[in-house]
């Protein structure tokens, strides 16, 4: 199953998730360029538990090294396809939660996040001389937080059965309820670190997302978060969006809505449209006209209900025009 997005939009553009995927891209740039000193780089800057409890082998590392690397560490990955996977999961679970949060308290809750799941790691494996690395801990206490905030969202999630594309809607506490069930038993097959994936960590950060935003929502806001978000631009409407069509009396036409910017407005857009009704879903792509206006009605024909005689109603799209002008 491989999701592609949840149903609920972010109000402001989430610019710490942005910035933290931009800087997991930087990092493992730089990974990458260290060709055959590659492995060396990742003992140094990834989380290793021997470097902590054997006193041989931490004897070689500084105090500042041996602190860095519980930060370091979250920024590596062990290829492309781990960090293409953590950055996608990020994409998809962080706007809410940043939406949520604000920026300075989600950054500082991102950060503790893969602490957690670092020291969950490290106090399993004590002595494991092999690096701990990537972002999963990290984002497995966003993915934690997004479980308590948001459980009647779906995710939107493509299903490949041999060559078609099945598109299906999952609710999101499932989705993710599952996902912490496989990384338990992983965990508990494996003896946690089987096959190189620390599946303690996640599990370590998946918990502690979920208690440590109930200790940030109990504590009183100092207000910085909120003052910064004013100067954050809200998110434009999402390209791939998921409608539910209605009927209206005894019509045999459909009606939903589409969002669209006012910049996207203006200028014209193409939308990706998940249409939830049967099984499996439908995804359509949409031309949105320019110059196009709010409450503005497109039609797409033989997208509607069945009539007796074998023929189909039509599909109306209300154009909702989203966010401020620019």
């Amino acid at each position: 199953m491989i999701p592609l997005r949840d149903t609920i939009p972010a109000r402001t553009r989430p610019v710490v998730t942005h910035a933290v995927i931009a800087a997991n891209v930087l990092v493992y740039l730089l990974q990458v360029a260290q060709g055959a000193n590659v492995d060396r780089f990742i003992y140094f800057f990834g989380l290793v538990p021997a470097r902590y409890f054997v006193p041989q082998i931490a004897d070689y590392f500084s105090t500042g090294e041996q602190a860095f690397a519980w930060i370091s560490f979250m920024f590596l990955h062990g290829g492309f396809w781990h960090l293409l996977g953590n950055m996608w999961s990020l994409y998809i679970f962080g706007d809410n939660v940043e939406d949520h949060l604000g920026p300075l308290r989600y950054a500082a809750f991102y950060l503790l996040c893969g602490l957690a799941s670092g020291l969950s790691h490290l106090l399993l494996h004590r002595f494991s001389n092999i690096p701990t690395i990537g972002a999963s801990g990290a984002i497995a206490g966003v993915m934690g937080a997004y479980f308590i905030l948001f459980p009647r969202s779906r995710v939107l999630t493509l299903i490949p059965i041999l060559v078609i594309p099945y598109f299906i809607e999952i609710p999101a506490f499932f989705f993710l309820g599952a996902w912490f069930v496989m990384q338990f038993l992983n965990a508990a097959g494996s003896g946690g670190g089987a096959g190189g994936v620390a599946w303690w960590a996640h599990i370590g950060g998946f918990v502690f997302g979920m208690g440590v935003l109930k200790i940030i929502d109990a504590l009183p806001g100092t207000g910085r978060s909120r003052t910064l978000g004013r100067f954050i631009p809200r998110a434009p409407a999402d390209r791939l969006q998921v409608i539910r069509p209605v009927a209206r009396d005894d019509s045999f036409d459909l009606y939903a809505t589409v969002s669209v910017s006012p910049h996207e407005a203006r200028n014209g857009a193409r939308k990706m449209v998940s249409i939830a009704t049967g099984f499996p879903k439908r995804l359509l792509r949409v031309l949105v006209p320019p110059g196009i206006t709010d409450g503005s009605l497109m039609r797409l024909k033989g997208l509607g209900r069945l009539t007796p005689d074998g023929r189909r109603g039509d599909l109306f799209l209300r154009v909702a025009i989203t966010g401020p002008a620019a």
